[in-house]
């Protein structure tokens, strides 16, 4: 697979169910690269992830019409804050790792980003420190202020 069949779209409401799929094969498969757990969030029903769609972007990467990958982006508030924006929730079926998946959703969330306002000037991307296809693909996205904590 190679990302330029890969297409990148903000999720809406219509995804809900594709989301809720993937969102929980993640933490099922990679318990320790998030917050939550599967325990948690495989109780919650499907609107619940339709309103977490509503809150803020969430990208999905398709290809033909599967879900592959999804990566939240948020701006945090606040005076001394407010030029940071936060990645979270990035995650990858492995079929479609090492193709650029990763990196066509980390760009997605930079541009929505830069477009919301001009003051954001960071990047936050948490990542577990042994997950190196991550690393990797931060590094390579990597502009200055993109800040990746381990």
């Amino acid at each position: 697979m190679n990302a330029a069949c890969i297409e990148i779209r903000r999720l809406g409401s219509a995804d809900a169910a594709a989301y809720r799929e993937l969102r929980l094969a993640a933490l099922k498969n990679s318990p320790e690269a998030f917050g939550s757990t599967f325990e948690r969030e495989s109780t919650e029903p499907l609107a619940w992830f339709r309103d977490r769609l509503g809150k803020g972007p969430v990208f999905g990467a398709f290809r033909s019409s599967e879900l592959v990958g999804t990566a939240g982006f948020v701006q945090r508030e606040g005076e001394k804050e407010q030029h940071k924006g936060l990645l979270w929730g990035m995650y990858v079926r492995a079929d479609a790792r090492n193709a650029g998946v990763g990196r066509q959703l980390i760009e997605a969330g930079d541009a929505w980003l830069r477009a919301r306002r001009a003051s954001v000037r960071k990047i936050i991307a948490e990542v577990h420190s042994d997950n190196a296809a991550s690393m990797r693909a931060f590094r390579r996205k990597a502009r200055p202020g993109f800040a990746l904590l381990l």
